[in-house]
């Protein structure tokens, strides 16, 4: 009779346990994530956008051309800071995200996000040489005439390295974990809006990610997370969801940066030396390119 009571006595605890686990996963728990995105804008500016400045700006004796660059130490910090804010951000999701795809895509970011650090590196260093951006490697003054001249084919596979399997394995990854953690930005509760504290981040955000979408030239993938987010709207609107503070953030950022990319090619759509370097339908000229054509020689 004793060991019938405890086994009862544990079946109603557990069973409680677990109503009290789904009355709590039904309360919502929206929050705007002022401190997060904050935190986001910030490194972002200094250690993404602010790298290439830095490295410019500071006297280039005080890092010889064989040694890591200031730009490469913001760099390493920006490959262990992001990771770490993503999965902060992901634990503050109202709801469970799939943990095995986003265990993956961090994985897959800091690698290549390290791809990127060592070409980058590289490539920053040949700029101080003569390098110029706007031109292809084999176009280039300083690499045209190397000797042997399958030195051009180490060149260009660094560059290939640096813009297109970095830029691929750390974009991708990065907007995966931003999609997933917008689809469970969602809620039945009233409608939330973007407090002021958020209103005031989203420029700086949005500027950044114009830079992010242009320099990193992944202008498709920004776009199909765009159209994959609206979508999901218009999906959890039907089924009587709204976005909470956190995923309208997220929303009107990806709205702003589509309209500044629109501008910056616009501004551009009739530069021919930058128009050969990015042929094709797709035309999303680089900032850095921009700045070694017009700003550097002036």
């Amino acid at each position: 009779m004793r060991k019938r009571q405890k086994g009862e006595t544990a079946a109603t605890s557990y069973l409680s346990s677990i109503g009290r686990e789904k009355a709590s996963a039904s309360t919502p728990q929206s929050q705007f994530h002022v401190d997060l995105w904050c935190y986001f804008t910030v490194q972002n500016w200094i250690l993404d956008f602010g790298r290439p400045i830095v490295m410019i700006i500071l006297p280039l004796e005080w890092f010889p051309l064989n040694k890591p660059s200031a730009g490469d130490y913001f760099h390493m910090a920006y490959n262990v800071i992001t990771p770490f804010l993503l999965l902060k951000l992901m634990e503050r999701s109202p709801t469970t995200l799939p943990r095995s795809a986003i265990y993956l895509s961090i994985i897959t970011f800091v690698m290549g996000a390290s791809i990127h650090l060592v070409g980058d590196s590289i490539n920053h260093r040949l700029i101080l040489s003569g390098y110029q951006n706007h031109l292809s490697v084999r176009e280039n003054p300083i690499i045209k005439d190397l000797k042997p001249a399958s030195l051009i084919d180490s060149f260009e596979l660094l560059y290939y390295y640096d813009e297109h399997l970095g830029h691929c394995m750390w974009y991708i990854p990065f907007f995966l974990i931003l999609f997933l953690y917008f689809t469970g930005c969602f809620t039945q509760a009233k409608e939330e809006k973007v407090p002021q504290s958020g209103w005031l981040l989203l420029g700086p955000s949005a500027i950044y990610y114009w830079y992010l979408v242009t320099e990193g030239q992944i202008f498709v993938l920004y776009v199909f997370t765009f159209f994959a987010m609206a979508a999901t709207v218009m999906r959890q609107k039907r089924m009587g969801y709204v976005l909470d503070s956190n995923g309208r953030f997220l929303l009107y950022n990806f709205i702003i940066t589509l309209g500044l990319v629109v501008v910056w090619v616009i501004y551009l759509w009739n530069d021919n030396v930058l128009r050969k370097k990015y042929p094709g339908i797709i035309y999303v000229p680089e900032p850095w390119s921009y700045y070694t054509l017009h700003i550097k020689g002036s």
